[in-house]
Order: C-alpha cells, then sequence, then structure tokens
C-alpha cells in the first residue's frame, strides 16, 4: 500500500481548527501518514492507565496525547498570526519548498 501525503511534518507548528481543543496551537510530535492522523503536543490529551514497570513502580494514570485528523490540523504562520493553507514553491537551485500561500514565509528550511 502506497504512503499517503500530510501537508504537515514532524516538528512543524500547527493550529487545531476544528475538534475540542480548536484553537489550540502546538508542535506535531509524531506523523502517521497510514491512518491519516497526526499527534500535538499539549492537543487531545488522554488518561492512560498504567501497569507497574521498573520504570514507573508505581504504575497509575498517565495524561498523555492522542492522535487526531490531519484535516483537523493547519500549518501556523508566525507572520500572518494564523493557521495558513500551504502552496509549493520552487527555489532557485530546483529545491520545492512548503510555504505559506498568504505571504509567502518558508516553512521548510
Amino acid at each position: 500500500m502506497a504512503k499517503k501525503k500530510l501537508h504537515v511534518k514532524k516538528g512543524d507548528n500547527v493550529v487545531v481548527i476544528a475538534g475540542k481543543d480548536k484553537g489550540k496551537r502546538g508542535k506535531v510530535l509524531q506523523a502517521l501518514p497510514d491512518d491519516l492522523r497526526v499527534v500535538v503536543e499539549g492537543v487531545s490529551l488522554i488518561k492512560k492507565h498504567t501497569r507497574p514497570t521498573q520504570k514507573m513502580p508505581q504504575g497509575g494514570i498517565v495524561e498523555r496525547e492522542a492522535a487526531i485528523h490531519v484535516s483537523n490540523v493547519m500549518p501556523y504562520c508566525s507572520k500572518c498570526g494564523e493557521g495558513v493553507r500551504i502552496s509549493k514553491k520552487e527555489l532557485a537551485d530546483g529545491n520545492k519548498v512548503r510555504s505559506c500561500h498568504q505571504c509567502g514565509e518558508v516553512f521548510d528550511k
């Protein structure tokens, strides 16, 4: 099965545009292209019950981020100050980069 292409990558700053965490911003911690989902820092927090392990002898309830659908996030442009759509731009050296559709700020370094 071919990998699906996401409009955000690991390390991107994104803003949530739908769901219970609408309006929150965070960094993409993990991208799951096969499931079309991303894990965003501080968004969609769940409580996970864990067994005692050597690392955590007490066990207990741990709060962690759950994956959300990629359609519910937009890349955050620091220049525009909001979530924006992405356009592809070709540089002089032939490399293609992702950039803000409104102001042209480049997301890829």
